[in-house]
């Protein structure tokens, strides 16, 4: 019964429905009596906190975008005791690297919104990713500064190659996931492959000595 949840609990059950439905059919094919199925709820309780399939699919990626955006600030900052030297920033890079690839792993439900379909979604979708991958590249830029703060050693990480960084790995993604099939993905088999491109953009002399400008 709808009655014994609260608000925020309806809505993330609703996102979740919708996620479930995506994960089955696609975006373009789930209807709302689809999400209320899922969610167990009514269409009436839908439209009391979504106006439309829309802006369902938007509050789905932005939860989806921030749990991620916590779990690398989370790891991030237990990277923070990791001795200085190169070999410093690699367990740095890698804890991160394998705590954003773990997370992601664990939401099967979620992945085909996050990599696929808000991509095609039309424009209000299309700014929210932009938006939300400029917030993963100012992030990777913060972690990158904090970790500078403890050791000047690192280079710092331009905006423009933080945005690299953040379109690379989601190609990286697609390439071992076919989110119209179901199966899941092993988002985590790619940690080596990942740490080696966060590695080799964080020391390349061209792009710590300014080689790559800043985003305006």
């Amino acid at each position: 019964m709808t009655s014994t949840r609260t608000a925020e609990e309806l809505r993330q059950d609703l996102t979740g429905g919708l996620a479930e439905a995506i994960a089955g059919k696609g975006y373009a094919a789930t209807t709302i009596a689809d999400i209320v199925m899922h969610a167990r709820v009514s269409k009436r309780t839908f439209y009391e906190h979504f106006a439309d399939k829309e802006a369902c699919l938007m509050a789905l990626y932005e939860q989806g975008c921030e749990q991620l955006l916590a779990v690398v600030r989370t790891a991030a900052g237990a990277g923070g005791q990791t001795g200085e030297g190169r070999e410093g920033w690699k367990e740095l890079i890698n804890g991160g690297v394998t705590a954003y690839l773990t997370a992601l792993e664990s939401m099967p439900a979620v992945t085909r919104t996050l990599l696929v379909e808000i991509q095609a979604a039309g424009p209000k979708a299309f700014r929210l990713r932009q938006q939300m991958q400029r917030r993963f590249a100012d992030a990777l830029v913060e972690v990158v500064e904090e970790a500078r703060a403890a050791d000047p050693a690192i280079p710092a990480l331009s905006p423009l190659l933080a945005i690299a960084l953040v379109g690379g790995v989601h190609e990286m993604m697609l390439q071992v996931s076919d989110p119209y099939t179901g199966a899941g993905p092993s988002f985590t088999s790619l940690t080596p492959a990942v740490d080696e491109l966060v590695y080799a953009i964080l020391t390349n002399p061209w792009a710590a000595s300014g080689g790559i400008g800043r985003m305006e």
